[in-house]
């Protein structure tokens, strides 16, 4: 099964995990287990959990880390369920964790995803978890002009987000629009030639749909502090983000976490009983090499953030 992926910022994360030996660890965005195969090697006998929600991601990996036998279990779900899986293995502590977020290279580059505004061709799905029910065709030809609007300039950015659904809605009255191509299409005629240099136009309308398909922002402060919770003393949750929306809300939510007494400084004693839960290791996030922005593209927004559970 061909499943290429190249690891973003692989060194960088290794060291910023601290591993140890025999330690657990969490592995929420498993894509194509590069991050995962170098935890349970450098671990040295440390144990594994992995999840995506992504099947051919776990067959995948099924292959990639069988060496490692029994010190890695792969779950079918989304990380953001990393409380119930956790409990469900009967698992009360780990030693660390590292969430890569955002689509992986192979689903990207793997047509039939329809994530890439690079194919032309391709149904509109864009569903990391392909049983889920809501895909992207159902969010360009259902959803109301109101709402994709809100969508494509929330999720994505994107100036032109009025014009851009008001086109779409004018377009799928005449017919569907069934492929990638066709949507790119629309977003080309929506947008002024003089604001094309800036990148393929497509590329923010594309993740915005993405982020909504997979719901992909929901529920992710929540998941970090879930981990951030489960962490040994000394135990580091790293965190790779693509974009400045998921970015900002790792980032806060670090704050958050690293927040302790918030009672007016004229009160003599703490009232509020807010204790300081981590420390933040990366006071500025970590970027990628000039090497490796040159020879993986993939790396050129990636910002990594790290904390330690005190």
């Amino acid at each position: 099964m061909k499943f290429n992926h190249v690891p973003v910022m692989l060194e960088e994360c290794m060291q910023a995990l601290n591993l140890k030996s025999d330690g657990i660890y969490f592995d929420g965005t498993l894509g194509g287990s590069g991050h995962s195969f170098e935890i349970l090697k450098r671990s040295q006998g440390g144990k594994l959990i992995a999840t995506d929600l992504d099947l051919t991601a776990i067959e995948v990996a099924k292959q990639r880390l069988s060496e490692f036998g029994d010190k890695v279990t792969l779950v079918h779900d989304n990380f953001k369920n990393f409380k119930s899986i956790t409990d469900r293995l009967g698992i009360d502590k780990i030693d660390g964790a590292l969430l890569d977020l955002g689509v992986s290279s192979y689903q990207l580059d793997e047509r039939s995803r329809g994530f890439s505004y690079m194919s032309k061709d391709v149904r509109l799905d864009m569903r990391m978890n392909g049983e889920a029910s809501l895909s992207a065709y159902e969010v360009v030809n259902e959803y109301s002009e109101k709402k994709l609007k809100e969508i494509l300039f929330t999720y994505g950015e994107e100036r032109f987000s009025a014009n851009i659904a008001r086109n779409i809605v004018n377009e799928r009255a005449k017919a569907p629009i069934t492929t990638t191509g066709e949507l790119v299409s629309i977003i080309e005629r929506s947008i002024p030639a003089k604001f094309k240099k800036d990148g393929h136009p497509a590329k923010r309308t594309f993740q915005a749909i993405r982020i909504e398909v997979n719901g992909e922002l929901g529920g992710l402060a929540e998941a970090v502090k879930d981990i951030a919770e489960k962490l040994k003393k000394g135990g580091r949750l790293a965190v790779i983000t693509f974009h400045s929306l998921e970015d900002r809300i790792i980032k806060h939510t670090f704050v958050d976490l690293a927040t302790g007494c918030t009672c007016d400084r004229s009160i003599p004693v703490c009232v509020c009983g807010r204790q300081k839960q981590v420390e933040i290791i990366t006071k500025k996030p970590i970027i990628a090499g000039e090497n490796e922005r040159e020879n993986n593209t993939r790396s050129l927004s990636a910002k990594l953030r790290v904390i330690e559970k005190l």
